[in-house]
């Protein structure tokens, strides 16, 4: 048995090539062999595909497979690796963390090599296939609980040449949405170690929390846009159709513009994502469900905004997001 993680097949190799990046056993869990599929059609950008890091998105690892059956004949130039479930333990028990060590794998990022098996995982992604690829698209879906409509995402970047490039990149997509997001736990992010290294990375999120043909097809279209703007493919990118219109918008949310839940009980939203909202507008109302006795709670814009994620009706704890405000940006 390897004690270190390593690929079956030779991630060099012209043409199509698939295979395995074996992360080894531990005490916890047995080896793992996560599927990897590369097209090298030699000098060119050199892009990794990623999905399924959360168990409970499984749009990523449906379009990542999607992208594997046409992009053969359509790639003209450069590599592309796709690695369409980084987190397999997670997806088949349907869960955002791994359920074998309880972590988060987008919070576990650069790994362990003597870890437990979530930062085993991130190990071997880290040492074997980030050094391949100079962009990174992770595809994610946002969670079962928020609605969001398709967007790339970014973080703020200290480097602005790299924050730049990075927001042109998302823009690429098309998507409804591209979103610059200020998120306070960022700490073993994905993002964090490919932006650290200098290297372009944009997360795909698309929330509502079901698997449906028409945000599949948007997905599909919108990861196509972007291979065209890496010169990988050749075409005509268009946007998308959401909500019977082709249209795209550049916003950004602070951690301030996340609504929280005053009590526990269950949110009602009152408004739709990408709405503009103004000042004292009605987004959502919490029930509180300890009493019969207590009234509902108007939650309200604390100023002229957009929304650009809500919560698509759950119970929540006290002090518990609620929605996400926004407002336009030009980077």
């Amino acid at each position: 048995m390897s004690e270190a993680p390593h690929l079956t097949f030779d991630l060099d190799a012209a043409g199509v090539s698939r295979g395995h990046l074996v992360v080894p056993a531990g005490a916890d869990c047995e080896e793992l062999s996560l599927p990897v599929f590369s097209l090298n059609k030699g000098k060119g950008p050199r892009l990794l595909v990623t999905g399924g890091c959360h168990g409970n998105e499984l749009e990523g690892p449906i379009v990542a497979r999607r992208l594997m059956g046409w992009l053969p004949e359509a790639q003209t130039c450069g590599r592309v690796i796709v690695l369409p479930v980084l987190n397999p333990l997670a997806v088949q028990a349907w869960s955002r963390n791994t359920p074998v060590d309880g972590l988060n794998l987008n919070r576990s990022f650069p790994g362990r090599a003597e870890g437990s098996v979530t930062e085993r995982i991130a190990d071997a992604v880290s040492r074997l296939l980030l050094p391949m690829a100079d962009t990174v698209f992770d595809l994610h879906s946002f969670g079962p609980t928020w609605d969001l409509p398709p967007a790339s995402v970014t973080h703020p970047i200290a480097d602005a040449d790299l924050m730049a490039k990075t927001v042109r990149m998302a823009e690429a997509f098309k998507f409804p949405m591209t979103l610059v997001w200020e998120y306070h736990d960022t700490l073993g992010m994905f993002d964090t170690l490919v932006q650290n290294q200098g290297k372009v990375f944009v997360c795909a999120e698309l929330g509502g929390g079901t698997v449906g043909s028409e945000a599949l097809t948007i997905y599909e279209a919108g990861v196509r846009n972007a291979l065209i703007a890496l010169g990988l493919v050749e075409g005509k990118a268009e946007y998308p159709t959401f909500r019977h219109q082709k249209s795209s918008q550049t916003l950004e949310t602070l951690s301030s513009d996340e609504l929280k839940s005053p009590v526990q009980g269950i949110f009602e939203p009152r408004c739709s994502v990408l709405d503009e909202v103004k000042q004292g507008d009605l987004i959502g109302i919490l029930h509180p469900m300890y009493s019969l006795s207590a009234e509902s709670i108007d939650i309200r814009a604390p100023n002229t905004s957009i929304v650009c994620a809500i919560r698509s009706g759950a119970h929540v704890d006290a002090d518990q997001g609620v929605a996400l405000l926004s407002r336009p940006v030009n980077i």
